[in-house]
């Protein structure tokens, strides 16, 4: 009985802070602290960013640019999540960063901040989703090719068109997945968690077993590799644009705090799970990694990244087809594992339909999609379907762009990781500037000080990623290799400001919109928290036996001028006043 009453008088807590943020309860509230963390880690999922990015990082300064780049990203990307987690911690909405920019940005700024804020935030995640699940069939493409006898042993290319068909297959499944009750969604976030982290384990012991020949310590942290493809000779210009692979595989922890209003506790939960997972994700990572990168030799690399060899270019996959057919003269082992790791890659595509259709529902509330009370719904499940399969249909769109260009798609995607850590950072930059003396944390917080130094060198590191990321990455440039990425960050900037003018949105969180019963239903929550909040205090009382005392109650409510009093059981309240002289004089008495 005890355990159910601590459990509603939490949620009653989470409705009545919610409620005073501006909005109704309205999505299941029935994730734990566990499940929130499950849903940010399988996000980040670190088996599959640094599977599909792991060309990028030996092209671009070899094992030395991964495994002490990754290192350097874990640190400053830690003081990241901790000032998201502070500021979740007093704002835990489904809005997230947007609402974040809102609050702190101040009011005359806030409209403005929160706007451009949210649409790098949703379109993002929109090239998130499309990021991932287009990895994802890519390397199933791959592990059918290897299965079939390799690129160079009459294996089967599928073409850029199947490519696409199972794309397709892939979003469908995310989208039927994410339209389930959240008790099903929680399980496929704690199976996406347990899966990043068996699989680490597993792959970790086994690589470095099975591998006949086993990369030096000094190769694995020292060795510098320069593609001449490139055409880059400056070893602090490859590592620098390596530290990006890095980047990109710490990424979309935000998805904790878009899960706020369908978590217990949340004002504790939320920020605690962008905690955990991305310090757990940077420890399993490098580790990962590392084990990774003692199957490669300096030798290997240049094969590795061969378009010609059997997985087709993919070093991930070569490496492991490899390293299994010298041990077994079979690769069929390397096979199994590379299906393990795109189960990964499935379970996170899952964790990015979930997150962006949760700031998409959160962005619609708010009336800033077009169609905002389309997409503004839940069904009988309390799941916003709607917005569910608006996310499936913009990445699918976002895809065909693959069929005629690959420059073209890249530059679509291109927009993920900047976009959104330029969506992570404005709400830091805010609560170190325009909120530096008024903001109010909750119940996680770093300390005055301490809160401060973290944010700064939060902003500073994605001022520094974001000059990175829009650096050329081949010379001499041309249309082929041309880094997109500023043309693509500049472009959701341009639109969202047009789109800003053009419908002349003063302000896109009202402090004073009218909800439903808002007023009534803002005073009994709060009436409902505070009873909990006191039921909690006598349960743990050791001088008070709460089980066999009686039932009384005295409460006060006081709005304004007008304050109401009542009792209940064998109590009594008493009004009185107080003279100049402390004499207290009773007026008046009720008692039942």
């Amino acid at each position: 009985m005890s355990a159910r009453r601590s459990s509603a008088g939490s949620d009653d807590r989470d409705q009545a802070r919610l409620q005073q943020l501006g909005y109704k309860q309205e999505l299941k509230r029935g994730l734990s602290v566990v499940s929130n963390f499950a849903f940010s880690f399988s996000m980040i999922s670190v088996l599959a960013g640094v599977t599909t990015t792991y060309n990028t990082g030996l092209r671009y300064g070899g094992p030395a640019s991964m495994t002490l780049g990754w290192l350097v990203v874990a640190l400053f990307n830690g003081c990241v999540a901790l000032s998201m987690a502070e500021i979740c911690s007093a704002y835990p909405t489904t809005g997230g960063l947007y609402y974040w920019s809102a609050k702190l940005a101040g009011k005359d700024w806030g409209p403005l901040a929160c706007w451009i804020t949210g649409w790098f935030n949703i379109v993002g995640q929109w090239a998130c989703t499309t990021s991932v699940d287009f990895s994802l069939a890519q390397f199933v493409q791959v592990i059918v090719l290897l299965a079939t006898g390799g690129a160079n042993g009459g294996g089967y290319l599928a073409s850029k068109y199947v490519v696409l068909a199972i794309y397709c297959a892939i979003l469908v499944l995310h989208g039927l997945i994410n339209s389930l009750p959240i008790h099903w969604l929680a399980f496929f976030g704690q199976l996406g968690a347990f899966w990043n982290l068996g699989g680490v384990f597993v792959l970790t012991v086994l690589i470095p077993v099975v591998a006949k020949e086993r990369a030096s310590m000094e190769f694995m942290f020292t060795h510098c590799y320069t593609d001449d493809a490139v055409g880059i000779h400056s070893k602090v210009y490859v590592l620098a644009i390596g530290l990006l692979t890095s980047q990109y595989s710490l990424l979309g922890y935000d998805t904790s705090a878009h899960m706020s209003e369908e978590t217990k506790n949340a004002e504790w939960s939320g920020p605690m799970g962008i905690v955990v997972s991305v310090a757990l994700s940077s420890v399993f990572g490098w580790i990962y990694l590392v084990a990774l990168t003692s199957a490669v030799t300096a030798d290997d690399v240049p094969s590795l990244l061969d378009p010609t060899n059997d997985a087709g270019g993919n070093a991930i996959a070569q490496a492991l087809y490899a390293t299994f057919r010298r041990r077994f003269g079979s690769g069929a082992g390397g096979v199994l594992c590379l299906a393990a790791m795109a189960v990964a890659i499935f379970l996170c595509g899952v964790a990015s339909v979930t997150s962006n259709s949760r700031m998409g529902y959160a962005f619609s509330r708010d009336g800033a999609m077009p169609l905002s009370q389309v997409w503004y719904r839940v069904n009988k499940q309390e799941v916003p379907f709607n917005v569910v399969w608006l996310s499936v249909s913009v990445a699918f769109v976002m895809a065909l762009t693959s069929l005629g260009s690959q420059v073209a798609f890249q530059a679509m995607v291109s927009i993920t990781t900047l976009g959104m850590y330029i969506a992570y950072a404005l709400p830091i930059f805010f609560r170190v500037t325009a909120a530096r003396n008024s903001f109010v944390p909750g119940p996680f917080h770093l300390g005055r000080r301490c809160s401060l130094v973290v944010g700064w060198v939060a902003v500073l590191w994605v001022a520094l990623v974001t000059v990175l990321f829009c650096l050329p990455v081949a010379y001499p440039v041309a249309g082929v290799n041309f880094n997109y990425t500023p043309v693509a960050v500049g472009g959701v900037l341009v639109l969202s400001l047009g789109a800003w003018k053009a419908l002349a949105l003063v302000s896109l969180i009202d402090d004073e919109k009218k909800l439903d019963n808002c007023q009534f239903d803002l005073c009994k929550q709060s009436y409902v928290a505070a009873c909990a909040a006191v039921y909690d205090k006598l349960r743990h009382s050791r001088r008070l036996d709460t089980v066999q005392s009686g039932c009384t109650a005295l409460s006060i409510v006081k709005q304004g001028n007008l304050m109401v009093v009542t009792n209940v059981g064998d109590s009594r309240i008493v009004l009185s006043t107080a003279s100049d002289d402390d004499a207290i004089t009773p007026s008046s008495s009720s008692s039942t």
